[in-house]
């Protein structure tokens, strides 16, 4: 049985792929290897992309585009074949760590062909003798509430498809992938957000929750989602951070001096092997956004998260060790 490792702490970056000017994948591969970067997500199974990474001893999260959940959904012969083509034919080459279906989709049109998709595809591994965990990625808007922490649970508009999701986590023991943006949040309220808080700087004054303490948002942006997914029954689901990042240009705190200092913080908060305040044994597992600068994404901030320019120069420096 093929079976992936999910035990380990990890930094991995989202590899994106909306840009005309971007490098060759093998170019790619040996830019994150380089940087000793061992995790990459790519939002679906872009086959040149998947080639590239036989043998490269990258852990893979692979995505499924949102417009095949419904046919994923209603489908299983289409699961079993989207499996085939996009699993089956790279394994063992390609180091599978977690299928994700639906990027971003709760709330929102595509909401209820989640849980049926994971279903299928999960399906479909098991009749191949193959245990990759199987989730989807959720943005912040699932959540009616976040602050504090402690008050956090699933809104109106998504509660009906996490219900029926967690429990497929739980029962199985994966995670759920979360996109946790502390810039959105500090830009939104700027004079309200201490910006040390928000960078995740080592002087931030603490924020208090009941009987937790937080010193940056981070944290309590990810216990947020752990109080939440335990309304639903989720106290077992790890939260596992599909994307952070901060952008280098497109508005006033766009800067690549705030974009170099939370990235770097991240990254050493995560490296030390701890959990949050809620969650201390756990620990942390995020996937950087991203890994370069996409031109022909929506003009602004958007454009603008990248590690790298795309002839692979550092927009700014990153240590990853």
């Amino acid at each position: 049985m093929y079976v992936v490792d999910v035990g380990a702490q990890v930094i991995g970056v989202n590899y994106g792929l909306l840009g005309n000017n971007l490098p060759s994948a093998d170019q790619v591969i040996a830019l994150i290897k380089s940087n000793k970067i061992n995790k990459v997500r790519i939002f679906q199974p872009y086959q040149g992309v998947l080639q590239t990474l036989k043998d490269s001893n990258l852990e893979v999260v692979l995505g499924t585009l949102n417009e095949d959940l419904q046919q994923l959904a209603t489908d299983q012969s289409f699961a079993a074949n989207w499996v085939k083509d996009n699993v089956l034919a790279y394994i063992p080459s390609v180091k599978f760590r977690y299928i994700t279906l639906g990027n971003e989709v709760i709330p929102g049109q595509y909401a209820n062909f989640v849980y049926d998709p994971m279903q299928n595809v999960q399906n479909a591994l098991k009749a191949a003798n193959v245990n990759v965990p199987v989730t989807t990625v959720v943005s912040y808007a699932v959540l009616g509430s976040s602050y504090p922490p402690s008050n956090a649970s699933f809104g109106q508009d998504s509660s009906a498809a996490m219900s029926k999701i967690v429990p497929f986590l739980q029962q199985n023991q994966y995670p759920l992938l979360a996109n946790v943006y502390p810039c959105f949040a500090y830009f939104g309220e700027p004079t309200t957000i201490d910006a040390d808080y928000a960078l995740g700087n080592p002087n931030a004054s603490f924020v208090y929750d009941g009987t937790l303490s937080y010193n940056n948002m981070f944290d309590a942006m990810i216990d947020a989602m752990y109080v939440a997914l335990e309304k639903v029954g989720g106290n077992g689901v790890k939260v596992v951070v599909s994307e952070t990042g901060w952008p280098s240009a497109g508005a006033d705190l766009a800067t690549t001096n705030n974009a170099k200092t939370y990235v770097n913080n991240v990254i050493q908060r995560v490296l030390t092997g701890k959990g949050t305040p809620k969650r201390p044994e756990t620990p942390l597992e995020a996937y950087i956004f991203a890994l370069f600068n996409e031109n022909q994404k929506p003009a602004g901030t958007e454009q603008n998260f990248g590690l790298f320019y795309p002839d692979m120069t550092p927009v700014y420096p990153v240590n990853i060790v």
